[in-house]
């Protein structure tokens, strides 16, 4: 048996850039892994795929990407065995933060190894792409440059320096296609060419910040903005919504600072808002 973990995803910024044919949307977005976490376990058996999520209602089928992404790593390499995995959620649910998309990652760099399928990086990157938008991303480092609908990857050199944050997550999940639908685009067009920025000091991170579909969000759940006004009161050096939403995150000077702002926020916020204090990987 082995145990991976699958890390969450922070967005520190998020352009959109234009709607293609095939109704995806060109974007150029940075991309930070964190320290917030999914746990999986493998152990292999003779045939089929097995699937447990304790703990959640999340589908155990071909619904759930973790299983779709262990019978497309299977199908690519014709292999016959099976395997027996469990997913434990740490990483909210469609919340911004791409948990779904690292558990398939995971899952196609674990079983990868574990069967001695010997596929490359770019293999592995080809196979996740089918998957979802962020799953190459995160089998490919843990911050990028990401253009395209987030196939195409740049590493970001030097790395940005580590990041302390506090995470807040409402009690609902977003989906990302309700929130890129009711995105309006003549508000957010811009030139297609972004340079991969260059993030010497903490400083340099905080002003990147920027999120086309923060509006987006926040126009359906107005209480979003008075979370984002929470964490810049409580110290926080620039706020941003994750993704589509609805997680917000700040970035804070120090781990000490971090840690007093989640104990304040935490006592502010209803029982069912997680409140998270978690670092760049």
């Amino acid at each position: 048996m082995a145990r991976v973990s699958a890390p969450a995803k922070i967005n520190l910024s998020l352009r959109v850039l234009s709607r293609r044919p095939d109704g995806y949307h060109e974007l150029a977005s940075v991309m930070q892994q964190i320290s917030i976490c999914d746990e999986l376990d493998f152990s292999l058996k003779l045939d089929g795929i097995g699937l447990a999520c304790p703990g959640t209602d999340l589908p155990t089928d071909e619904k759930n990407l973790v299983y779709r992404a262990a019978r497309a790593l299977f199908d690519a390499r014709g292999y016959r065995g099976g395997v027996a995995i469990t997913l434990y959620k740490s990483i909210p649910s469609a919340a911004g933060l791409g948990g779904g998309s690292s558990d398939a990652a995971a899952t196609l760099l674990a079983l990868n190894e574990l069967c001695g399928l010997g596929l490359s990086k770019a293999e592995l990157m080809k196979i996740g792409l089918t998957l979802g938008a962020d799953v190459p991303f995160f089998l490919y480092a843990p911050c990028a440059f990401a253009r395209g609908i987030g196939e195409r990857l740049s590493e970001i050199t030097p790395a940005p320096p580590r990041l302390n944050l506090v995470l807040i997550n409402p009690p609902y999940p977003l989906s990302t296609k309700t929130v890129y639908e009711n995105l309006n685009l003549t508000l957010t067009k811009k030139k297609n060419s972004y340079r991969i920025p260059r993030f010497y000091a903490l400083g340099d991170v905080v002003r990147e910040l920027h999120n086309d579909l923060e509006a987006v969000s926040v126009g359906m759940h107005p209480e979003l903005s008075e979370f984002k006004r929470m964490l810049v009161a409580e110290g926080a050096l620039g706020a941003l919504m994750s993704g589509s939403g609805p997680t917000l995150f700040g970035i804070f000077p120090d781990e000490q600072a971090a840690k007093k702002a989640r104990d304040a926020i935490v006592k502010k916020v209803s029982g069912d808002t997680l409140v998270f204090f978690a670092q760049s990987i």
